[in-house]
């Protein structure tokens, strides 16, 4: 490496070993600590600490060279890794005091604030608490709890900048371990005051959405399953030693955390939505943690908030605009989210000893205006009147429960004349009466089969997750935003109307129950079809102005179309665990096309289409993912080439663990790359791809923005890549979840063929035998 500029030196720089620099090398300006600028070509081969070495000797600076580092002009560390790639682009670099010796100096500085330099201190430092070095030096000079001090004291912008270090500082696996309940209440004062600026709420959101998660079930290692919901017991000096029910004890202490988040949600408009975009993403993550990681202990009060809060209508609203590309990934996680809330309360069991409970049957009774009477036989005559089958409530909720109970009762308080339904129903023979409370159960089973909300359990498996969303998304083309769904007791109570206008219309009587389930079954997937991009009041129409005749009409028709085995419950049991089986087959299939990479298009995003007016130098790029799945592997260049296994072709990587979502279609192609450079000129404005996607971060906006060359793919990569994201993400292609359908009706066609074929009679369900008498038995395995 040689020098030029004030202090030139014409003598070559040698490496370590005392080679000679090569001759024909790139040449790079350095910038010292005293604004000297010198011109130097450094032998790429060299290490950092050689380079900093030689500068060291060339600019007669006395210091050990330990004491400097190099950063470029954005003040990126120049590491081994990248250094090649600095020299190679001829990026102007800067000799800087190395990471330890920067972080000793930031403490200094944080223990004793000026007002004058404490702003461009806590600058400075959200940058550098990243780089394990400095943050280990920081952390060791006590830097943390000066950190907390200036949080606890300061406002505005030195407030956001503090925040923000905080938040960089906790994307590590240690040293933020004795944050105290001080800390975590002033982060919730801070969010709940509607007068805090973005710049605050952003980084504020994130570190309570960081302890949030940091709980010990959440801690690296092995996972095993055990038959105790009881977390396990952080180590000394873990980070993850927090979780829900630390962060929730401080938030009820600010009973106005949760309005404000959810506030903040419903006050978006088209307007302003690219304004306040982030802080209504990490609002939607914050409540995606929180429902993710609620408690036992603190469940049925945290959802209750959030459902006095109305915030499925602030979400549902969120659809409707048209600048949230952003928040798709966001949505989709909380429906997941209300999918495992909606499951949960279907399968907790009604208990009127539990005061809400029993509230909600006072509530439903009182509507229905009637006295209780006593029967021939003496027995209470109660909940039959209303149209159970007997006076057990447990019992007749047993199937739907406490979801069944809240549907019934929102069903009763809002429609008015409820009472006179009763009575209309009453004044008929017993044989002609419809049953009301057993007709609410069954459209809320109706509503369960719709969208799928049968899971096998509560943690919702991006496998599941799929399933939910595969009917729909094949009928989609854009989205798989699911609006009816999170306003589900509202069509509850239009299906239920629906259901009774049926049963009088058709004259049906006791024994013709199943015949008006079928009647509503084919109504909800009619009148719910497309729900991404229909209206809500084509759904209203559908329920309350379609004819018992046209339904009946139609129902004959699809019945020739379906064979009922399909609709039996082991089927749809076993259909479930085909599409399990098929959707990992297609996700290691998916996965093997990231190992295997691919060329793209560097794209132009959506917010700086304008930036290349010509055609760029590197407009290539291939992406290869590691064995590890943990980097994503690239190279930049101007054509494409054969690339060798390995990565050895590939210096750059991008950490999969960084990607927070991937965004389709934000991304133009640059001018004159997918076609011959002399054909027509480029376009002023280019339109965006429909193959584009984004990878982006949660801090640092977006990490590659490319252009798949087909449809194929682009849904191998943009589903590949959601599929190995930490928090399970989501698939928004049709091609993958078309494939995932089809493997699975393939798999089950050829079960039933089996069973069809020996005419095997297929039960609607199957009743379990008493219980063992003792244990001396043993489960053989199924061959």
């Amino acid at each position: 490496m040689s020098t030029s500029g004030h202090h030139s030196s014409r003598s070559p720089l040698t490496s370590s070993n005392g080679t000679a620099v090569k001759a024909l090398v790139p040449t790079n300006n350095v910038t010292t600590q005293e604004g000297l600028t010198v011109r130097a070509r450094i032998d790429p081969t060299l290490t950092v600490d050689d380079v900093v070495k030689q500068l060291c000797v060339n600019l007669k600076i006395k210091e050990p060279p330990s004491h400097y580092a190099l950063r470029d002009e954005t003040d990126e560390l120049v590491t081994n890794d990248n250094l090649r790639k600095k020299i190679k682009n001829k990026i102007n670099l800067k000799l800087v005091n190395a990471p330890a010796r920067e972080a000793r100096e930031t403490a200094e500085k944080l223990s004793n604030p000026n007002e004058k330099n404490i702003k461009l201190t806590l600058f400075s430092l959200q940058k550098y608490i990243r780089e394990e070095q400095f943050a280990h030096e920081f952390l060791n000079h006590q830097g943390l709890a000066d950190l907390v001090d200036i949080i606890n004291s300061t406002t505005g912008n030195t407030l956001a900048y503090a925040l923000t270090a905080m938040q960089n500082l906790m994307e590590l696996d240690y040293g933020w371990a004795n944050l105290d309940n001080n800390f975590i209440l002033r982060v919730v004062q801070i969010l709940s005051s509607s007068q805090s600026l973005i710049n605050v709420c952003r980084p504020a959101t994130a570190i309570l959405k960081k302890l949030v998660e940091a709980d010990p079930m959440s801690a690296p290692g092995p996972v095993t399953a055990s038959s105790s919901r009881s977390p396990p017991t952080a180590p000394p000096g873990s980070v993850y030693r927090y979780g829900f029910q630390v962060v929730y004890e401080q938030m009820r202490k600010e009973r106005g955390l949760l309005e404000t988040v959810v506030n903040r949600l419903g006050s978006a408009d088209t307007a302003m939505a690219q304004y306040s975009l982030p802080r209504l993403t990490h609002s939607m993550m914050l409540i995606n943690s929180l429902l993710s990681h609620v408690t036992d202990a603190r469940w049925e009060e945290f959802i209750s908030d959030l459902e006095r809060l109305n915030v499925r209508k602030a979400v549902v609203r969120l659809m409707s605009l048209h600048t949230v590309e952003d928040l798709t990934s966001c949505i989709l996680d909380f429906q997941a989210n209300i999918v495992r809330v909606t499951y949960r309360k279907k399968t907790t069991v009604v208990n009127p000893d539990i005061p809400t409970h029993n509230e909600a049957l006072k509530s439903i009774w009182d509507c229905s205006k009637l006295e209780e009477e006593t029967d021939p036989s003496g027995q209470p005559l109660r909940w039959r009147k209303l149209g159970f089958e007997s006076e057990d409530v447990v019992q007749e909720f047993n199937e739907v429960g406490v979801l069944g109970l809240w549907c019934l009762k929102k069903f009763v308080e809002s429609d008015p004349d409820f009472s006179k339904v009763v009575l209309e129903q009453l004044s008929r023979s017993e044989e002609r009466r419809c049953p009301i409370a057993k007709a609410s159960n069954e459209v809320v089973e109706l509503l369960s089969e719709h969208w799928a909300i049968f899971a096998p359990g509560c943690t919702c498996p991006l496998w599941w997750q799929v399933y939910l969303q595969t009917e729909l998304l094949l009928d989609s083309t854009s989205t798989t935003f699911q609006p009816f769904f999170l306003d589900f007791y509202k069509v509850h109570a239009l299906a239920t109307h629906f259901f009774l206008r049926m049963w009088s219309e058709s004259g049906a009587a006791s024994g013709d129950f199943t015949r008006v389930v079928a009647l509503v079954r084919s109504q909800v997937k009619v009148a719910l079809r497309s729900e991404n991009v229909r209206p809500w009041h084509e759904v209203e129409h559908d329920f309350t102005n379609c004819e018992y005749r046209a339904v009946r009409d139609r129902q004959m028709k699809e019945l020739e179309l379906e064979d009922d085995i399909l609709s039996k419950v082991p089927v749809r049991n076993l259909r479930a665990k085909l599409y399990k089986e098929s959707f990992e087959f297609v996700r290691q299939q998916r996965v093997q096309c990231l190992l295997q990479g691919a060329w793209f298009v560097n794209a132009l995003p959506q917010s700086s289409p304008r930036e290349a007016a010509r055609r760029p130098s590197r407009p290539w790029r291939f992406m290869r993912l590691d064995t590890g799945l943990k980097y994503l592997h690239y190279v930049d260049s101007a054509i494409k080439f054969p690339v060798r296994n390995g990565l050895e072709d590939l210096p750059e990587r991008i950490d999969v663990s960084m990607i927070s979502e991937i965004a389709t279609g934000t991304c133009a192609p640059p001018p004159n790359v997918l076609r011959d450079q002399n054909d027509l000129p480029p376009v002023s404005t280019p339109a965006l791809s429909p193959l584009s996607f984004s990878l982006l971060s949660a801090h640092e906006g977006s990490l590659a923005d490319q252009i798949a060359p087909d449809q194929s793919r682009w849904a191998d990569w943009t589903d590949g890549l959601n599929m190995l994201r930490r928090d399970g993400g989501h698939v928004a292609s049709k091609e993958t979840a078309g494939f995932v359908h089809a493997l699975t009706e393939i798999g089950l066609k050829i079960k039933l063929l089996d069973l069809s074929g020996e005419q095997v009679e297929i039960p609607s369900g199957l009743v379990a035998g008493p219980p063992p008498t003792n244990t001396d038995f043993f489960f053989s395995d199924l061959i």
